[in-house]
């Protein structure tokens, strides 16, 4: 899934599917029946950077704030850890994968960001705003600011 379709989606599928608009992009019900769920970009159809797909999932919010504060269908919101986990180890479930990626632990690829700010002392606002400042895969660092 691409948490930035909803909040693209949001008034084409309250036009056009009406009352069953609330049925889709149902994170929150998927996780409460212990779903695994995956969560990508879908680049090019959408911007490639996962921030904006974070901010979308927690807050179900466009970056001008609409369609209100608290989101559209706010009750399908999802924490931030768990839009984490399913960028991470959802997606590497959902390649086969999830022996050696998506978590950081022994036998795993270290694969991982370093950002300019804690996402989990920050605003959800401020969350489309971060950028990574190192980047490593395999344990190997190639990108440093």
């Amino acid at each position: 899934m691409q948490p930035i379709h909803a909040t693209s989606d949001m008034h084409m599928a309250d036009r056009h599917w009406g009352k069953r608009a609330k049925l889709s992009y149902a994170w929150r019900s998927l996780i409460n029946q212990g779903t695994i769920i995956s969560f990508g970009s879908d680049a090019p159809v959408e911007s490639p950077n996962p921030f904006w797909g974070l901010h979308a999932a927690i807050t179900r919010r466009r970056s001008d704030g609409t369609p209100h504060p608290e989101g559209w269908y706010p009750d399908q919101r999802i924490s931030l850890s768990e839009a984490l986990d399913a960028y991470t180890s959802g997606a590497a479930y959902a390649a086969g994968l999830e022996n050696r990626l998506g978590k950081l632990a022994a036998g795993y690829l270290a694969d991982l960001i370093l950002l300019d700010s804690d996402p989990f002392k920050s605003e959800p606002d401020q969350i489309r705003d971060m950028r990574p400042v190192a980047t490593m895969v395999s344990g190997d660092w190639v990108y440093q600011v």
